[in-house]
């Protein structure tokens, strides 16, 4: 059976990766840069609060149970001027607001990890911090640490094909994330890093020329490509307590060396 047991540090690809994840126990990091993991580092960074759901399943309803707004698509927002899954679309005026975002992959993957000891919103906007959490998270609860790159799905997938389609910026943040924290690494994990510390000097250039970032560029969010790949510009972790993300320094978790 595949596993990386021996390991305190593992690395688990998608949907699945995460069930794993949370059928151990293990503090999950999501790690979707393209762009769950950076929309929702960069809308708590500014104040909001944001609940992930699955899209599978009615958000419209779960969002209005809450008092929250339901994030569209970003067409459809943007003809509005609500925030949508384009990271840049948060400001300070959404401070204090709730929001219900669903996407195929991040959001997904952090429904299915919600009863892990503690879930974390991994990016490279704030690879630093998250992996200064997780070891301090680690060190209190005695847990094991997998990170999630959630990957992208194939569209039109055929029969007998496989949907999760792997994707570099991910990957790479990932490989950022592990690169700092501590404890013994699974081969999976050694050669994450070693792509990410490959690749480090290059990541923006490699995250714009990517399949997940022309498609986004093509469709013309090459701002959001540009703001997703910048390295450590938050000191911002989200956490998920009560079934939102929040920022981890308003629960006594400091995300700042010191």
């Amino acid at each position: 059976m595949f596993d990386q047991s021996p390991f305190e540090c593992r690395v688990e690809w998608g949907k699945r990766g995460a069930r794993e994840a949370a059928e151990r126990c293990d503090i999950t990091i999501v790690v979707d840069v393209l762009s769950f993991s950076s929309t929702v580092v960069s809308a708590v960074n500014k104040g909001a609060i944001i609940y992930p759901y699955p899209p599978n399943l009615d958000g419209h309803l779960y969002a209005k149970n809450l008092g929250a707004d339901y994030i569209l698509g970003r067409k459809e927002a943007a003809i509005i001027g609500r925030p949508t899954l384009s990271p840049v679309s948060f400001n300070e005026q959404h401070a204090n607001q709730k929001y219900v975002l669903s996407s195929l992959n991040g959001a997904f993957c952090s429904w299915i990890a919600t009863k892990v000891p503690a879930l974390l919103i991994g990016s490279l906007l704030n690879y630093s911090a998250v992996a200064r959490i997780a070891k301090r998270l680690k060190h209190e609860t005695k847990a094991n640490i997998t990170v999630i790159p959630c990957g992208e799905l194939w569209n039109e997938i055929r029969e007998n094909e496989d949907g999760l389609r792997p994707s570099i910026e991910d990957y790479l943040g990932a490989g950022a994330i592990l690169s700092e924290l501590s404890g013994t690494k699974s081969p999976e994990a050694e050669v994450c890093i070693g792509a990410y510390e490959h690749s480090k000097d290059r990541i923006s250039e490699l995250v714009w020329e990517c399949g997940s970032g022309r498609e986004l560029r093509e469709k013309g969010y090459e701002a959001d490509v540009i703001h997703c790949s910048q390295m450590n510009k938050y000191q911002t972790v989200p956490i998920l307590r009560n079934g939102s993300f929040v920022d981890a320094s308003n629960l006594g978790y400091a995300t700042k060396k010191g």
